[in-house]
């Protein structure tokens, strides 16, 4: 078995502290409820040391005990399940003319959210209002600060000055300034930031289609097209943070070799809508075209099938995903339609007779979701070891 295949095992307390809580938290999540016994054959730490980070993190209040399994010999076992209220990750989005935020407990379940227009993208403006959406979170719901674990702050990329800036989705003005250092001093949280296609692919993971799945792509429909990218439960970012900008590998369409985004995206069907003189400015727009069965429309899915197919073949040979996940800000019908259209080849390492999981699926789509996934990052971060496993 290859390493990148291997269970990380749980460490010596003298290397990592950390560590180890993520180990027995991971396993306590997994599993629901499980027994002191259990998490330590699960995470290979002795069950005293297992013993003590339980009791650590009842007094910490992130595990409840869960009533006692019965059945075989011996005595009741005690059982240990997640407590919801035990630690919270507040969720950020920022886009270039709004701010959302999100904040959930330790199962996911959103408790706060909230959108603000912004009258510039400035990040004077933009760090001011980003720390009154926390304010207003934890005022809203009695959250204690102390009981944030911290904030998944979603950017639209690309990070840095790279070969494809100026492509319509970048923000203006971050790109020569450390905005990891300037949100921390503006929410005062370990700060995780991320591209919307990762933090959604994390929402996947921790509460939605892709609970269970270590190693998955989801292609982030928002202006343009991402893909975020999973490898053993941790994001796979690139050296720059820039992994997955799919919307700018070329495909062939209609017989011209063009850009991904401009073919298959919100940006292109808007494009294509308004050369109709329809105007579909958000969600709720699309679906009630979709709805009436608008020919300019479904004339635009009929187009998007053969590159939207080159693209997913693109991904499962080059990432040999468990699953190809779509969601983001399209109308679930649409992704259903993508779906059912798409021709997925033959010559894939995804085309395997023994699939437990289908090889596209439709995930969480809205409004929300990259914001969710961004409070879902502070979660991956608490349930996931990050030390690699030996080799």
């Amino acid at each position: 078995m290859s390493a990148s295949h291997r269970q990380i095992p749980g460490v010596n307390a003298e290397r990592t502290r950390s560590h180890n809580r993520q180990m027995v938290l991971g396993s306590v999540r997994a599993a629901g409820a499980i027994g002191r016994a259990e998490i330590a054959r699960a995470s290979g730490l002795s069950t005293q040391a297992v013993s003590n980070i339980i009791a650590d993190m009842l007094a910490d209040g992130m595990l409840r005990e869960h009533g006692r399994r019965t059945g075989g010999r011996g005595l009741p076992v005690q059982q240990y399940a997640i407590n919801p209220s035990g630690g919270y990750g507040l969720g950020i989005e920022i886009r270039p003319n709004a701010v959302f935020s999100a904040l959930i407990d330790l199962t996911g379940t959103t408790k706060h959210s909230h959108r603000t227009e912004l009258t510039n993208n400035e990040p004077k403006t933009v760090l001011a209002e980003v720390a009154a959406h926390k304010f207003r979170a934890l005022n809203d719901t009695g959250v204690r600060e102390t009981s944030v674990l911290g904030a998944g702050v979603v950017m639209p990329g690309p990070f840095g000055a790279t070969g494809i800036q100026n492509s319509g989705s970048d923000l203006p003005g971050w790109q020569d300034i450390d905005p990891q250092g300037l949100l921390e001093d503006a929410l005062h949280l370990p700060i995780f930031v991320e591209n919307d296609a990762n933090a959604s692919a994390m929402a996947e993971r921790i509460s939605g289609v892709a609970q269970g799945l270590e190693t998955f792509a989801f292609l982030y429909f928002g202006q343009g097209l991402g893909l975020g990218l999973l490898q053993g439960g941790r994001l796979v970012s690139g050296a720059f943070g820039n992994a997955g900008e799919i919307g700018h590998i070329p495909v062939i369409a209609q017989g011209v070799p063009v850009a991904l985004e401009s073919c298959v995206s919100r940006l292109s069907v808007q494009a294509h809508l308004s050369a109709h003189g329809i105007d579909a400015r958000d969600m709720d727009d699309l679906s009630r075209l979709y709805a009436q069965s608008a020919p300019p429309l479904l004339e635009w899915l009929d187009t998007a099938v053969q590159p939207f197919s080159a693209a997913i073949g693109i991904i499962e040979n080059l990432f040999d995903p468990q699953v190809v996940i779509l969601g983001g800000a399209m109308p679930d019908a649409v992704l259903d339609h993508l779906i059912a259209a798409v021709r997925l080849p033959d010559r894939s390492v995804s085309n395997r007779a023994d699939r437990r999981q289908p090889r596209l699926m439709r995930g969480t789509s809205g409004r929300m979701t990259a914001t969710l996934g961004a409070a879902a990052l502070v979660l991956n971060q608490a349930f996931t070891p990050m030390i690699a496993a030996s080799r």
